[in-house]
């Protein structure tokens, strides 16, 4: 009889899959298209957090702890933003987009993986800078519904309102960002007047359909958890999304380059990852 030990690698793979597997099977969050490198490194943190020795042991807990899984759901999908996050993506939208998207009586403007609500903040301060505020229905979405409680709130922490207010000056910002918020015990609040046109609302890219007629849809730093497959059906999403000649934001790491929907887009603001859907598309 020979012994074959099973590398301890090799145990853990199997052991990542089958804990996500068991997700998308009885809480439909479907993380097996996401990269697996950024899956296990977070899944890693998880466990730590959770005094689990193994996967196996992780995933006992998500199917019968009932208030593991909303935990474990923060660690999968965080993301790190801000207000005007890489301000020359918005100073692009405001000078280069903008001027096309004037030309419509009604806007509609989705951002996909909004996460606690920065960046759809973030366009309707520059919308309304730009006057067009008032003809634009907003679209947050996002799979994490705590982080979406976040974002109807608008609540941010006071220590993070210097670099939200530089970012804002850098993204060609018309006024001071103070007007837009109130701050009180340690945090700021962002006007609720900023999201009277605007739903959060609940939406996978893994497993959801599309809706609406957009003209701007900016999905940023999202792509790049994703494997080619998943980043395929999210772009054409978008594409579906988007009307002729509309605009698709990336993140910075992000492209279009080797998806296979890039034949229906152009490049329209390179180095601001900044694409157009083609008319004939």
């Amino acid at each position: 009889m020979t012994d074959d030990h099973i590398p301890p690698t090799k145990v853990d793979d199997v052991e990542l899959r089958l804990l996500l597997d068991a997700i998308a099977q009885v809480y439909h969050y479907d993380f097996r298209g996401y990269s697996m490198a950024s899956v296990k490194r977070r899944l890693s943190h998880a466990k730590e957090r959770f005094a689990c020795r193994s996967y196996s042991q992780l995933q006992d807990r998500v199917l019968h702890e009932p208030d593991v899984f909303p935990a474990l759901l923060a660690f999968l999908t965080v993301q790190v933003s801000e207000l005007f996050r890489d301000p020359a993506y918005f100073r692009a939208i405001r000078e280069k987009v903008v001027p096309h998207l004037r030309t419509y009586p009604s806007l509609k403007v989705w951002v996909a993986g909004c996460s606690a609500g920065e960046e759809v903040y973030s366009l309707a301060i520059l919308f309304r800078e730009e006057g067009l505020e008032d003809r634009t229905l907003f679209y947050g979405t996002d799979i994490n519904t705590e982080a979406l409680r976040k974002a109807e709130a608008g609540v941010y922490e006071l220590e993070r309102i210097p670099l939200f207010t530089e970012n804002h000056r850098r993204a060609g910002g018309k006024s001071s960002l103070s007007d837009y918020y109130t701050a009180a015990y340690g945090a700021a609040r962002f006007d609720p007047s900023l999201r009277k046109r605007t739903v959060f609302s609940d939406h996978s890219l893994v497993s959801d359909q599309v809706f609406g007629e957009m003209q701007l849809v900016s999905c940023r730093n999202v792509l790049i958890y994703f494997d080619r497959n998943l980043q395929d059906r999210a772009v054409g999403l978008f594409k579906d999304a988007l009307v002729r000649k509309g605009f698709l934001g990336l993140g910075s790491k992000e492209s279009l380059r080797f998806n296979k929907h890039s034949e229906d887009f152009s490049e329209f603001a390179r180095d601001e990852k900044l694409y157009q859907k083609r008319g004939d598309s």
